[in-house]
């Protein structure tokens, strides 16, 4: 038997429509027999002839076939589904688009637009952004969103404000990296002299307050708008040599060997631990575990069941100078000292795994995050290692004295030197073998007439810290740019003089 031959054209209103061809001997009548046959069998003997008719036509029939099913199978699925009821659903598959995305679908049609608007899509995808980026939390809560994560009310905004707030966040993100890339910054700087001071040994910063340890024995804290002095605690017989705080406590190590407890809202001393022979040098607590180094060359390993009840758990033996600084997370505890080794520890048991050897000079400062180790050191350079296998991944060349105080996040290792300098890394860039050497040094910033002993930075600033007793606060997001020099900006000083 033959079969008939279809061809198809496209009307005006753009379906696809069969158009006969001269029909040949008694077509008309057996395709009406047929069809009255087909119309009396189940779906499933429907389908099964159908497709055996399929297999006996040629490439060229089954291209004409395609051609006809093809509108037949579309499916407009988000404007079908609100008029299912089922408005959540399209809401939900599109809100799973980027913002490029998102614009187009706008375009698609009114119904994808309402569909987008009423969902309140570009609210949704700031949100997703926001809680997964903190460059994007941040400018959030300093363009004051604080309607971002709560259900509609009558005093949301509407779509559209969220849709023009999504590129003004994008130019900011741009401007910051510009700056970050050119040295842009407004600069604030706090005096911090009294009679006996000479120096800021350390320092930890949130939104409100900057809290600083002092070489005259005491802390200060700052409040972060006005830069003014809150509070003074005293009681360390010696230079507060390091620090930390959460929400609860503040909690300090001191050239007088002690580690000291206090609460973070009264300024009471809640506890004090006497137990290394020598300084304290550094210290690091999270999840009721503290990690103290002493210049009596031990590490002592705590646990923090509260301010009050702090004991010793182990004391890790190994380092044959001062261990100067020390970091962990849970899996390993990781130690430098002046010895010119960095020695990995198991957190859990407290035993030995492995040492970092590279250093020609002894290693005054060190982060450790995942897999990778950032330390600096007194021959003036600073290695990234890869912890699990001890490798030295790269070694940055730059400062032109010893490296007292090194950062990093997913972008950037900010490192500050005794040189008085501050400088800003590409991390990717340093991580990649390929990258040359002269280009991983993005800016070296100098403010500070004396050593730089700590600093900490995020997104939109460096807050550094000196042997010339300032606390210095590089603000890259609020930059001023009438007319001055780049790399400078003018700086607004506050000085506290103790009574």
């Amino acid at each position: 038997r033959h079969f008939k031959i279809l061809e198809f054209h496209v009307n005006p209103s753009g379906m696809i429509c069969s158009r006969k061809r001269p029909s040949e001997g008694n077509y008309e009548k057996e395709k009406d027999v047929c069809i009255q046959l087909f119309d009396l069998w189940s779906e499933a003997d429907q389908v099964e002839f159908v497709e055996h008719l399929i297999s006996r036509m040629c490439h060229y029939q089954h291209g004409h076939i395609n051609s006809y099913l093809k509108p037949m199978l579309q499916r407009d699925f988000i404007t079908a589904l609100p008029a299912q009821g089922l408005d959540h659903i399209a809401e939900n598959i599109l809100s799973f688009l980027d913002a490029r995305s998102l614009c187009s679908a706008e375009l698609v049609c009114k119904e994808w637009q309402r569909v987008i608007s009423e969902g309140m899509l570009w609210k949704k995808l700031i949100e997703r952004m926001v809680r997964t980026d903190p460059l994007w939390k941040g400018l959030s809560e300093r363009h004051q969103e604080k309607y971002l994560f709560k259900n509609r009310t009558t005093e949301v905004p509407p779509n559209s404000y969220y849709r023009s707030l999504y590129p003004k966040i994008i130019q900011d993100i741009e401007t910051i990296e510009a700056n970050w890339r050119c040295g842009r910054h407004n600069l604030q700087r706090i005096q911090c002299r009294s009679e006996n001071s000479k120096g800021v040994y350390c320092l930890q910063y949130d939104d409100e307050k900057i809290i600083s340890g002092l070489r005259d024995n005491s802390i200060k804290i700052w409040d972060k708008q006005t830069l003014e002095c809150l509070k003074i605690l005293t009681g360390h017989t010696g230079s507060v040599l390091c620090l930390q705080y959460d929400e609860r406590v503040i909690v300090t190590g001191s050239s007088d060997s002690t580690v000291r407890v206090w609460d973070v809202n009264s300024g009471e001393v809640l506890n004090t631990l006497i137990h290394h022979n020598e300084a304290v040098l550094h210290l690091r607590f999270c999840n009721g575990l503290m990690v103290t180094c002493s210049k009596d060359r031990s590490i002592a390993v705590w646990d923090m069941a509260s301010p009050t009840d702090i004991s010793l758990r182990r004391v890790l033996v190994g380092h044959r100078a001062a261990v100067n600084v020390v970091d962990f997370d849970d899996k390993y505890i990781v130690s430098a000292s002046g010895d010119r080794t960095i020695k990995v520890w198991s957190t859990s048991t407290c035993e030995f795994v492995r040492t970092l050897n590279g250093h020609k000079r002894g290693i005054a400062c060190l982060q450790y995050r995942d897999r990778l180790v950032v330390s600096g050191s007194s021959d003036n350079t600073i290695r990234l290692w890869d912890i699990e296998c001890g490798a030295c991944l790269r070694v940055l060349e730059g400062h032109e004295e010893l490296v007292r105080c090194i950062r990093f996040d997913n972008k950037r290792i900010v490192s500050g030197a005794y040189d008085g300098k501050i400088k800003v890394w590409d991390l990717q860039a340093a991580l990649d073998p390929r990258a040359p050497a002269s280009t991983l040094c993005l800016r070296t910033l100098v403010e500070h007439s004396g050593r730089v002993f700590r600093l900490q930075f995020d997104e939109f600033q460096i807050i550094s810290s000196s042997h010339d007793d300032t606390i210095l606060i590089w603000d890259f997001l609020n930059v001023s740019t009438n007319g001055q020099t780049e790399g400078r900006s003018p700086s607004r000083t506050y000085t506290y003089i103790s009574r």
